[in-house]
């Protein structure tokens, strides 16, 4: 990871386009979450159903605050206890999140993550980003810069690192029930 890189990325997330950079398992797409052409965009390249809804990453606590307002003092605790660290959580949507993130859910997934170039990312975007599987839908999640590179050079903004060194994607729980959706 270097910081014109990480720059570079910034940049094309501000001016609305799609990356694909590594996470803690597989190779992520992301985008803006406020920005509704970028969503659109991802969601047509991946070609996934926009009712799925896609979950926020971020880097820090801090920078999911917004979405965490009127969470009860004790379901916050629980969840903050878990970050950073590969658990994704479905938390009631407060009115902050724009419907193509959240699909035809009533809440909105959200993960804050130990991994480097993820925490510089968002870091330097100056919040959450997108963060769903870089493989078309129905398809295999990538593992590899080299598949990433043949898939989508061209269409998206493919950002250098590596993986995180977990075998699975993250867990995700919803914060109401404590049900696992996703071992």
């Amino acid at each position: 990871m270097t910081y014109a890189a990480v720059a570079d990325a910034v940049a094309a997330l501000h001016a609305g386009a799609v990356i694909a950079y590594p996470t803690e398992a597989v190779w992520g797409l992301g985008c803006d979450p406020d920005n509704p052409a970028a969503l659109e965009r991802l969601l047509a390249l991946k070609a996934r159903n926009p009712a799925k809804g896609m979950i926020l990453i971020a880097g820090s606590v801090t920078q999911i605050e917004a979405w965490l307002d009127g969470l009860d003092d004790a379901l916050r605790e629980h969840l903050l206890a878990s970050w950073p660290g590969p658990v994704t959580w479905l938390v009631p949507d407060n009115g902050r999140t724009h419907p193509l993130v959240k699909g035809q859910h009533d809440k909105v997934a959200l993960r804050v993550s130990d991994h480097p170039l993820v925490k510089a990312l968002t870091e330097a975007f100056g919040g959450p980003i997108i963060s769903t599987s870089a493989n078309r839908s129905g398809n295999e999640p990538m593992r590899s810069a080299d598949a990433v590179s043949a898939e989508w050079q061209g269409e998206v903004v493919i950002v250098p690192g590596e993986l995180g060194g977990r075998e699975r994607p993250s867990v995700i729980r919803d914060v109401l029930t404590g049900d696992v959706l996703r071992a």
